[in-house]
C-alpha cells in the first residue's frame, strides 16, 4: 500500500471529507488520520490510525504517549498531539464538572459528614482544570479516631489519573481547630502526592457550624495552587 492517499477519489480522504461532510461523517479511524496528518513511508496514514485506534481501544481511551510510540509512524510528537487531544476532548465533555477554586466550593461535595457522629474523611479526585472527577469516603473511624495511610487514600486518585487532590473531614466534637494529628496527617499525605506527582490543594476540617482551610492555616506545603484564603467559614 502507497504511503500517501493519492490513491484515494479526493472526497474520500478524510481532510477533504472533514470540509465537504464535517467530523461526525468520519469514522474514528479517519478522525485519527487528520490528527496526524500523513503517513511514512510503507505505512499510509490510514493505516497507521487504524493501529492507533487499536491502542486506543485496548487502553479504554487512555494511552500513554509510550504505547502511541510503539505504533510505526507515531513519533514523539505525534504521541504528545493524540494524549493531547484526547484530553482536550475529555475536558470538553466534562464541561458540567464543577470547578473547585476556593474552600466554598468544596463544601457542597462534604457537607453531608458535617453532622455525622464518626469521623469520615473525604478525598476529591480533581483533574488539571480543577474540575471534580470523583469525591469518596476513604475511611470511616470511631468519633476522632481516624486511621488514614497514604496507599488507600491515594489508590483512587491514581486510578483516576488525578492531577490534584483535596482532602476533608469532619470533627464530630465540633471543634475547627485542627489536632496535632491532623496536621502530621496533611504534611505526610503532600509528601505522598509530591511523589506521586498529585498536588494536594487543601485539607479541610468541616463541622456543623462552618470550616476551617488547613491550606489557608499554612499546613498545607508552600507553593500548592489555588484561591484558599479563608481560614473559617459558615457551611
Amino acid at each position: 500500500m502507497k504511503w500517501n492517499l493519492d490513491w484515494l477519489p479526493a472526497a474520500d480522504r478524510p481532510r477533504e471529507k472533514l470540509k465537504l461532510k464535517g467530523a461526525k461523517a468520519l469514522s474514528d479511524t479517519e478522525l485519527i488520520s487528520v490528527i496526524l496528518g500523513s503517513g511514512v513511508r510503507g505505512h499510509s496514514v490510514l493505516r497507521v490510525a487504524h493501529e492507533v485506534l487499536g491502542v486506543f481501544v485496548s487502553r479504554c481511551g487512555e494511552p500513554t504517549p509510550e504505547e502511541l510510540k510503539a505504533v510505526p509512524g507515531v513519533g514523539e510528537v505525534r504521541a504528545a498531539q493524540l494524549v493531547a487531544g484526547i484530553e482536550l476532548g475529555r475536558r470538553f465533555l466534562a464541561k458540567g464538572r464543577p470547578r473547585i477554586a476556593c474552600p466554598d466550593d468544596v463544601l457542597p461535595h462534604v457537607r453531608d459528614i458535617a453532622m455525622k457522629k464518626q469521623e469520615y474523611f473525604v478525598c476529591i479526585s480533581l483533574n488539571g482544570a480543577h474540575e471534580v472527577i470523583e469525591r469518596r469516603t476513604v475511611t470511616v473511624g470511631l468519633l476522632d479516631s481516624n486511621q488514614v495511610h497514604p496507599r488507600e487514600v491515594f489508590a483512587d486518585p491514581i486510578a483516576d489519573r488525578a492531577a490534584a487532590v483535596i482532602f476533608a473531614h469532619n470533627h464530630p466534637s465540633g471543634t475547627l481547630e485542627p489536632s496535632a494529628e491532623d496536621i502530621a496527617l496533611t504534611q505526610r499525605l503532600c509528601r505522598a502526592g509530591h511523589l506521586l506527582g498529585i498536588r494536594v490543594l487543601d485539607h479541610l476540617i468541616v463541622t456543623k457550624d462552618g470550616f476551617a482551610s488547613l491550606h489557608a492555616l499554612g499546613h498545607v506545603e508552600a507553593g500548592t495552587p489555588g484561591r484558599y484564603l479563608d481560614t473559617v467559614g459558615r457551611v
